[in-house]
């Protein structure tokens, strides 16, 4: 089954490394942002299947853009995905508590990030 993914990263390589694994591996189609106004933005506009999503990014950081997701109607059931640095065990607490599906750490493998989201959404490959 195809999915629809939208790719939120201020790192202009990073969002190229995870939209090549996602495509080419998967066969998914991805979006890309490079903020968390623009991920807002386009997700209200046409929601996708799920957001993978950058902790630590200028003008609008993760958690506040999955905030603002899960407290739109229009945003709120799109499942989000956390890629970061910050991994370690109290911050993977502090993640959850904010209502994500999941957190996938730096630096990941791009042939293994399809099979990690899939796992992570329970979406069947």
């Amino acid at each position: 089954m195809s999915r629809r993914i939208l790719v939120v990263d201020d790192d202009d390589t990073i969002r190229e490394v995870v939209r090549t694994g996602l495509e080419v591996v998967a066969g998914w189609e991805v979006q890309v942002a490079s903020n968390g106004a623009e991920a807002i933005d386009l997700c209200r506009a046409d929601p996708p299947d799920a957001v993978i999503l950058d902790v630590m990014m200028p003008t609008m950081d993760g958690p506040t853009t999955v905030a603002r997701l899960l407290g739109d109607p229009r945003t709120r059931y799109v499942p989000v995905v956390l890629l970061t640095a910050k991994a370690q065990a109290a911050d993977l607490r502090h993640w959850s508590d904010l209502g994500v599906a999941g957190v996938i750490a730096k630096p990941f493998d791009p042939l293994r990030l399809p099979h990690q989201v899939a796992d992570l959404l329970g979406w069947s490959r």
